[in-house]
Order: C-alpha cells, then sequence, then structure tokens
C-alpha cells in the first residue's frame, strides 16, 4: 500500500497543519498525565476524547488538501460554468 501525503500550497495551510501536530504531542502528555491516577476516570476518558477530535481534525485536514490540492479556480468553474472567468475560447 503506498501512502500519499498532501503538500500544502500555502504557509496558512502548513502552519495549521504544524500547530494540529502538536497540540496532538500536547493532548497526549496531557491524558497520560491524568489517566495515571486511577480515581480520574472520567477525566481520563475526557482527555482521550480530546486527543481523539484533534487527531480527527488534522486528519480532515489532509483530506482536504487532498482533494483541494488542484487550482482553486477548477472547482469554482466546476460549478459555475456561466462565469467570465471560466469561458473557454476556441480558436
Amino acid at each position: 500500500m503506498m501512502v500519499t501525503t498532501a503538500t500544502a500550497k500555502y504557509k496558512g495551510t502548513k502552519m495549521r497543519e504544524e500547530k494540529l501536530s502538536e497540540m496532538i504531542e500536547e493532548k497526549v502528555k496531557e491524558a497520560t498525565e491524568v489517566c495515571e491516577a486511577e480515581e480520574r476516570l472520567e477525566e481520563c476518558r475526557v482527555a482521550w476524547d480530546e486527543v481523539e477530535e484533534v487527531s480527527q481534525a488534522r486528519a480532515d485536514l489532509r483530506i482536504k488538501l487532498k482533494l483541494l490540492n488542484h487550482d482553486p479556480l477548477e472547482s469554482f468553474c466546476q460549478e459555475n460554468p456561466e462565469t467570465d472567468e471560466c469561458r473557454i475560447y476556441e480558436d
């Protein structure tokens, strides 16, 4: 199985993915600390739920990047072919 990663075209997108990765690391540390004490079982569940949510946000961003890793005008023109920006001229 071949795994490909989408490359971000824009700095902000790359920074967002990096921040999400950092957040995941922080949340894992927090969850590990919270779960060390057995009497805090409910807090432990909540902490790991937060890890899952941030991980899913990063996964969603990667999926979005794969889907949008092409010219934004292409998707615009698919939805709005009648606009001036999307006209095709034949010679």
